[in-house]
């Protein structure tokens, strides 16, 4: 918005000039978002609390967990509703890779919230059957591939590898199919990752400062003929979008912390691990955000490697998936296991960085 309305002002009133520029409308875009939730986010809590709306804990889990019963959740609207407001006030809305982005939070989102309240209503730990949200993130990740795929051109279906300058191959109609099980993927791995007091929150903020980076240097065409990365002309604007949502995660992660005022909930987990998936696909780092989410996938692949196992063999390999309540049962504090994985997640981050020039 103002962009649109302030920029052309400039004429009048130079100061207007710094609006046109994506740090200055980044920075501010993830004020907003802190700013956001910082003022509504005790109210939303007391309306929570005062509706019941309280997460159901797993029995099976970790003992310590049980006091956390009744915690407010769907703390993800926060991130959603903040960013909302970010994007329109500060975004260029002549972006279509900004509403692609957007419509994936929103969709994501909605998805969640549904999860979310049917396990409030039933009060317990299932909400959605998993066939049901599969087909629902599917039907979400393919609407999301068919517009990449018929408008972004032929440059969409090839695939970069991390220290590789150029494509390692174009994979035409395959890529479709790919882009799908990358957006569920990535969806669902972030979900299992929200499982302590601050964790999620904190991994997420690390990926989308990474990505806030990769989309401003994919935006510029001196940047990325420099580094050897594919310049995308529409990707700039998405810095601004991605600094939003660092402002609303650090916003979010205030009440988040150990002990947690409010869990962030499928609504959150769902729409921003679609979030990642696409602006990755955007940006044509599909195989590199793998390694910028390091630990989402560790957390999925944990989750994998023990439904196998004990289907095959009628054995666990960790005491509990997702990983990080193997640790917990293995005699660390929440709070050791949170902070050891943000700063794993930090090494994640440093090793895709160095991608960037070693290619």
């Amino acid at each position: 918005m103002f962009l649109e309305f302030l920029y052309p002002l400039v004429r009048y009133f130079t100061p207007f000039n710094v609006i046109q520029y994506l740090t200055v409308r980044g920075a501010y875009a993830a004020l907003t978002t802190l700013l956001i939730c910082f003022i509504f986010g005790p109210h939303i809590i007391e309306a929570l609390k005062k509706f019941k709306i309280g997460q159901a804990v797993r029995d099976d889990g970790p003992a310590t967990h049980l006091e956390k019963g009744g915690t407010p959740t769907m703390g993800g609207l926060f991130i959603i509703f903040s960013t909302l407001i970010a994007v329109i006030l500060w975004q260029d809305w002549g972006n279509g890779m900004v509403w692609l982005t957007l419509g994936a939070l929103l969709s994501f989102g909605l998805l969640g919230f549904i999860d979310d309240f049917l396990k409030v209503t039933r009060h317990n730990s299932k909400g959605l059957p998993v066939w049901a949200k599969l087909c629902g993130q599917s039907v979400i990740a393919l609407a999301i591939t068919l517009i990449l795929y018929f408008c972004r051109g032929e440059e969409i279906t090839v695939l970069y590898v991390p220290f590789f300058k150029n494509p390692v191959i174009d994979m035409g109609g395959l890529w479709i199919p790919f882009a799908v099980l990358l957006l569920v993927g990535e969806s669902n791995a972030v979900n299992f990752s929200d499982g302590l007091d601050g964790l999620a929150a904190g991994l997420l903020l690390l990926v989308f400062v990474f990505l806030a980076i990769l989309t401003y240097i994919s935006g510029r065409v001196d940047y990325s003929a420099y580094l050897g990365i594919p310049y995308i002309p529409e990707a700039g604007e998405l810095t601004v979008f991605c600094l939003a949502i660092v402002g609303a995660c650090i916003g979010f992660l205030w009440f988040n912390a150990h002990p947690a005022e409010i869990f962030m909930g499928d609504v959150g987990s769902l729409s921003l691990g679609g979030v990642i998936a696409t602006i990755s696909l955007i940006i044509k780092k599909e195989i590199l955000i793998l390694i910028i989410g390091g630990v989402f996938v560790l957390e999925v692949a944990s989750v994998i490697i023990q439904v196998v196992s004990y289907k095959l063999r009628r054995k666990r390999v960790f005491k509990m998936a997702p990983l990080h309540h193997h640790f917990e049962l293995s005699g660390w504090a929440e709070t050791q296991v949170v902070i050891r994985f943000w700063i794993l997640g930090g090494l994640f981050a440093i090793i895709a960085l160095s991608t960037l020039k070693i290619q």
